[in-house]
């Protein structure tokens, strides 16, 4: 089973390829997409909508797994977000790719085992659970790989 997993956001998102393969997972891609601070809002949506239409024709996923919203704080960035997550579900629907979503929540307890861990925890575990290739990973990249060891772990 190969998947697309994805942390959502419009300044940066984070993609993850993952693979389970006789019961073994195997990252095959990730990154941290960023988007242009300088353009406006709808050619950030544009662009990261365009990055996951090439992730999806040239790894051939699947599903697509996200992570769901979970804000405590800013209004602005939730509805921000929240935009950005359909267009993310958009291009998911129009592959015609089953998605599948997983809260912050059920992450942190199928990464560390504790649903109140912090980003460190969960980052110190994804490292632990998967052989990562040695380069710099911003949270949000750490994040998608969790949500898609989370789908993977989760499915049969």
């Amino acid at each position: 089973m190969k998947i697309l997993a994805i942390d959502p956001g419009f300044d940066r998102i984070g993609f993850a390829v993952l693979e389970k393969t006789f019961g073994k997972e195997a990252l095959i891609f990730s990154e941290c997409f960023q988007t242009d601070k300088k353009a406006d809002f709808t050619a950030r949506l544009l662009s990261l909508g365009l990055e996951l239409s090439r992730l999806i024709s040239e790894y051939k996923p699947e599903a697509i797994v996200l992570e769901k919203l979970f804000f405590k704080n800013n209004q602005k960035t939730v509805m921000q977000v929240s935009e950005a997550r359909g267009a993310l579900l958009y291009v998911a629907a129009s592959s015609k790719l089953p998605v599948f979503e997983y809260t912050p929540l059920q992450i942190k307890v199928a990464i560390t085992g504790y649903g109140k861990s912090d980003k460190d925890q969960v980052a110190f575990m994804v490292k632990k659970l998967i052989d990562l290739p040695l380069k710099v990973r911003l949270d949000d990249e750490l994040d998608a790989i969790a949500c898609g060891l989370t789908h993977l772990a989760c499915s049969r």
